[in-house]
C-alpha cells in the first residue's frame, strides 16, 4: 500500500486541505474507489476505511493481481467533514456538482478538477455516495443511462438491485456521469446510511466491491457469490409523499414488504402530539427508500416502493 497526497488546496488561514489516496498493486490503472465527497458522508468514509484495511491485508498476502493498480480515495472534502457541514464550508456548493472541474475556476471547481485528473484514467470507477434527501436505501448499485452503462457489469457486485436512471441536467456535473463520459464503467454504490455508521451495510458494500474486483480478475478474494441482481428503472419506483408537516414517525424500513393500505408512517402534531396524517401504502411491493429525518415538511417523499416486484 502506498499513501499519496493527490491534491492540495492552499489555505491562508488554516492548514492546507489535502486529498489523500491509497494505492494497491503496481502497473496498469484498473479500478478507483471514491468515498466521501460531502462533509456528512460518514458512512461512506467508514466504508472506504474498511476497504483499505482489507486491501492492505490482501496485498500483504500477494492477492493483488500482477500489473494491476487500485486507487482508493476515502475523503475528497475533509474541511467540510471536520465541521460536520455537508457542502463546501465557504459558499455551500456541492463538489459532486462540479465535475470535471475547472483548474482556474471557483474553489470547488478546482478541487473537482484536481481529483478528476487523478481518477479519470481508471477504466472502473466506484463511488460510495449519498442521496440528496435524508434517508436509508436497500444497498444497491445505481447507474446513469448515458449509453456507456453496463448492467451486466453492475451485476458482478452481487447486490440485490441495480437501478438505472436517466440523467437530469444537474447530473452532468457529477463524478459518475463524467467518469462515463471518459468511457469508464462507473458505479454508484448506496448503503443504508449517510451521517451515521451502519456496520452491516458497510460490510456488505466492502464485500460487494471485493467481489466485483475478484470477478474482474483484479484481486483474489473468496466470498459468498451474492445475488443475481434485479435491474430496475426509476419508473419502477413509486414515490409516497406527505400532505402535511410535523414530527415524523416511520413504521417501515428498507427491505420490508408492504401491501396496499398498510400504514407506513405517521406525522405527529409537534405541539399537541396528535396524529395529523397516516401515510398509507398505495401499492403492494418492497420498501426501497425510507425517509429518516425526525421532522418532515409537506409534499416530501418519505418512501420509494418497488411496485409489485413479487408478482
Amino acid at each position: 500500500m502506498r499513501k499519496e497526497i493527490l491534491y492540495t488546496l492552499k489555505s491562508p488561514h488554516r492548514d492546507d486541505m489535502r486529498v489523500t489516496g491509497y494505492k494497491f498493486g503496481k502497473g496498469e490503472k484498473t479500478a478507483c474507489i471514491v468515498g466521501a465527497i460531502r462533509g456528512n458522508e460518514i458512512q461512506q468514509l467508514y466504508t472506504c476505511s474498511q476497504l483499505i484495511k482489507t486491501l492492505t491485508k490482501l496485498e500483504q498476502k500477494g492477492a493483488i493481481s500482477r500489473d494491476r493498480e487500485i486507487l482508493v480515495i476515502p475523503c475528497v472534502n475533509p474541511h467540510s467533514m471536520n465541521i460536520g457541514k455537508r457542502f463546501w464550508t465557504m459558499d455551500n456548493t456541492d463538489i459532486n456538482r462540479m465535475f470535471p472541474g475547472e483548474k482556474n475556476g471557483e474553489t470547488t471547481q478546482r478541487i473537482a478538477s484536481g481529483v478528476f485528473e487523478q481518477v479519470k484514467d481508471y477504466p472502473f470507477g466506484i463511488q460510495f455516495t449519498s442521496f440528496y434527501m435524508p434517508g436509508d436505501f436497500i444497498p444497491h448499485i445505481r447507474m446513469m443511462e448515458t449509453g456507456y452503462q453496463s448492467p451486466s457489469l453492475a451485476n458482478l457486485f452481487g447486490l440485490q438491485y441495480v437501478l438505472i436512471r436517466k440523467p437530469k441536467p444537474y447530473d452532468t456535473m457529477t463524478l459518475n456521469y463524467n467518469w462515463q463520459m471518459w468511457e469508464a464503467s462507473a458505479f454508484s454504490l448506496y448503503t443504508n446510511a449517510t451521517d451515521q455508521i451502519d456496520e452491516v451495510s458497510a460490510k456488505h458494500a466492502v464485500v460487494a466491491v471485493l467481489r466485483f474486483l475478484t470477478r474482474m480478475g483484479v484481486i483474489k478474494y473468496n466470498s459468498h457469490s451474492g445475488y443475481i441482481a434485479s435491474v430496475l428503472k426509476e419508473d419502477d419506483l413509486l414515490s409516497v409523499k406527505t400532505t402535511t408537516g410535523g414530527i415524523y414517525r416511520p413504521l417501515k424500513n428498507p427491505g420490508d414488504g408492504v401491501e396496499r393500505g398498510d400504514v407506513l408512517g405517521e406525522i405527529i402534531h409537534p405541539y399537541e402530539g396528535t396524529v395529523k396524517e397516516k401515510i398509507i401504502s398505495p401499492t403492494d411491493g418492497i420498501i426501497f427508500f425510507a425517509h429518516k429525518s425526525p421532522l418532515v415538511m409537506e409534499n416530501v417523499v418519505v418512501y420509494k416502493i418497488i411496485r409489485r416486484l413479487h408478482e
